[in-house]
């Protein structure tokens, strides 16, 4: 049985999420430990826990979700992995921080391998199935453990929203078509573990997102 640790980080408030089970393996989905302070809090879990960190994970690389990816990859001696459609958006980033006004901590390594739509990721006693759901950002991919029923989504979908579609490769009808494809069609009790907010299920959205409501 896998357990699921959100932490929310840095100026944008956004969960990183430490999945673990069993095993004592860990996995580590986009760090967002802005702060000497945040990368001690997840540092601290992963010792106190006696957990070993074996996969760093974007779902995708807006600058929220990639600060603490430099400090992760050289602390556990992880490589990051991605979608390869996230790679502009990751080479982006700096740029994209200055101009929020918030400067990268560090830059974030590049990938050396891809993670691909219908992929499987396993780690101790869990694995994940891997979809393809662009539309917030162009190469957006969420982690769904059918076994135990909660999916990681990053930005695509929140406790009553999704997410926004006005930055750099988002658009609003693939969003909604990666949801109503992706996630609405898993069964009702499923979590959703978002990357902003607190958890939700598949069937309250289905049922009250305004964003999800008729054809």
């Amino acid at each position: 049985m896998s357990v699921v640790v959100d932490f929310s980080f840095n100026p944008f408030q956004e969960n990183t999420y430490l999945v673990y089970d069993e095993t004592k393996e860990c996995v580590i989905i986009d760090p967002g430990c802005y702060t000497a302070l945040e990368r001690k809090e997840l540092d601290d879990y992963i010792v106190k826990h006696e957990l070993k960190p074996v996969l760093l994970l974007n779902t995708h690389c807006h600058l929220d979700h990639i600060f603490g990816n430099k400090h992760v990859a050289e602390t556990y001696g992880l490589k990051l992995e991605i979608h390869k459609g996230e790679l502009p958006v990751l080479k982006a980033a700096p740029q994209v921080a200055a101009m929020y006004g918030v400067p990268m901590p560090d830059e974030s390594p590049m990938p050396e391998s891809f993670i691909d739509e219908n992929d499987t990721i396993e780690f101790g006693n869990t694995s994940f199935e891997i979809f393809f759901t662009p539309g917030h950002s162009p190469a957006s991919i969420s982690f769904y453990n059918k076994k135990e029923a909660y999916i990681i989504g990053g930005d695509v979908l929140f406790l009553g929203s999704i997410g926004r579609t006005d930055l750099p490769g988002g658009n609003f009808e693939t969003l909604i078509r990666s949801i109503k494809t992706h996630f609405l069609s898993l069964p009702a009790q499923t979590k959703v573990y978002s990357g902003h907010g607190g958890p939700t299920t598949v069937g309250f959205e289905a049922m009250n997102n305004p964003f999800l409501q008729g054809d």
